[in-house]
């Protein structure tokens, strides 16, 4: 929540290529939905290999330029959409910059495009995943082109961790807040242990029985055979086959390596994926929850 306004707020990353201007619009629809206001980030690098070559002078002219046509691009925007847009430069390594600007404007949402560059550095691979694994507050990631005007569905892949109770409740959150969108909840069964395959759909009977609780619609899919794919290939491919709006998927499910480690599976997901991905550090990082923010 923007500290400032009091109003939901979603900070999205600009270096003015074309993946980072399809986030801003689906940013912009994103506002609509949950009358928030959006900021621009753009983040000059202070640092590297080629700053050296570059005069004072030269670097407050990029500045100056770079001021301007973020200001312009907010101004265009907000007039056609209506929506407030406000920007913002901050210098550093951009990864930690964006986090940091979500957390001290208590964002409700990253939105970011995973392609591109921002000064001399490419905003894909390492700096989105980095953004992703630091962040307190919830990133949607936007690889492919396709640009909706709302949310058809959401898909939601189960596991037997203790987070997926966590991602279910914010699953019904997104439902709620597009008006109760259908969600499709997946298993994917790696194992042919009777137990653990048995556990996977008694936990599936149970988030349906409790999303049917909560009045929401939901579809349900276990796959048993990977047919050599991949988990999280499988995963995207029944997005598609449903027509995903989002998949919602948690950042640490693999912890046991170090704190801050997102999955190989979510790695995957979040790289290869068109359909854009919500990505949640489960709790006990609470602040920038998009729960009740």
């Amino acid at each position: 929540m923007n500290l400032e306004t009091g109003k939901k707020s979603i900070l999205v990353p600009i270096d003015f290529s074309e993946i980072t201007l399809i986030a801003l619009r689906q940013a912009i629809n994103l506002a609509r939905v949950i009358n928030g206001e959006i900021t621009l980030i753009n983040v000059m690098e202070d640092h590297g290999f080629f700053n050296k070559y570059i005069s004072k002078t030269e670097h407050t002219e990029i500045e100056a330029k770079t001021k301007k046509s973020l200001e312009e691009l907010a101004e265009k925007e907000s007039a056609d959409s209506g929506i407030h847009i406000h920007t913002i430069i901050k210098f550093g390594k951009i990864y930690e910059q964006v986090s940091r600007t979500a957390e001290e404007m208590k964002a409700t949402v990253i939105l970011m495009g995973t392609s591109g560059s921002m000064g001399i550095m490419k905003f894909i691979g390492s700096n989105t995943l980095r953004v992703i694994r630091d962040s307190q507050v919830p990133v949607i990631s936007i690889k492919g082109s396709k640009i909706d005007e709302g949310l058809t569905n959401i898909l939601v892949p189960l596991d037997l961790t203790k987070e997926t109770k966590e991602k279910v409740a914010k699953a019904i959150w997104l439902s709620k807040l597009y008006g109760g969108v259908t969600i499709n909840i997946v298993s994917i069964s790696t194992s042919t242990d009777t137990f653990l395959v048995n556990k996977m759909k008694k936990q599936e009977i149970q988030v349906k029985k409790f999303l049917a609780g909560k009045g929401i619609r939901c579809n349900s899919k276990m796959i048993k055979n990977l047919e050599g794919k991949s988990l999280s290939q499988n995963i995207i491919d029944y997005g598609k086959e449903v027509n995903a709006g989002i998949i919602m998927i948690m950042t640490q499910q693999e912890t046991d390596i170090t704190e801050m480690f997102i999955g190989s599976s979510a790695q995957a997901i979040i790289n290869n994926s068109e359909i854009p991905v919500l990505s949640v550090v489960p709790a006990p990082k609470k602040h920038g929850s998009i729960i009740g923010s």
